[in-house]
């Protein structure tokens, strides 16, 4: 797998929201969800029960293609920061099931309260935007195809 730059990583583990978006039938739709990125999995493990509809559009229609953001709160341009990124919806099972649920469990012990319905998402290209490293600076990473 191509080697994500160490300040993209850097920023994902230092937030726990993103905002994932979907489309079904040509209908947008977001949702905030927390989450634990899997670095050596190359996937971010959230929690959404099947009847919430950003799953159900993504289940309902087939289209496992979501897109999504992170982004740092500020109002100082130049300390602006924050990833988009394009990937697939997965159902993480067996090891994985087991590394994902543990990983989030870990960072948000609250949840251990509630029914654990897992989802990944599996990034292939990343944009970060870090304002701190000049105004607009942009860096890429893209999953090599062939893993895709």
């Amino acid at each position: 797998m191509t080697k994500m730059d160490p300040r993209i990583l850097e920023f994902v583990d230092e937030h726990h929201v993103l905002t994932l978006a979907v489309a079904k039938d040509q209908q947008p739709w977001c949702a905030s969800c927390f989450y634990v990125f899997l670095e050596e999995e190359n996937q971010f493990v959230f929690t959404s029960d099947d009847d919430t509809r950003h799953i159900r559009d993504a289940v309902e229609s087939g289209n496992f293609r979501v897109a999504g953001a992170i982004a740092l709160e500020t109002k100082m341009v130049g300390k602006i920061r924050g990833i988009q990124f394009s990937g697939n919806l997965v159902k993480p099972d067996g090891d994985l099931l087991k590394k994902a649920k543990k990983m989030y469990l870990r960072r948000f012990p609250i949840a251990r309260m509630a029914k654990l319905e897992l989802w990944g998402l599996v990034p292939n290209h990343i944009k970060m935007t870090d304002n701190r490293l000049g105004f607009g600076k942009k860096l890429i990473w893209d999953l090599d195809p062939m893993e895709e």
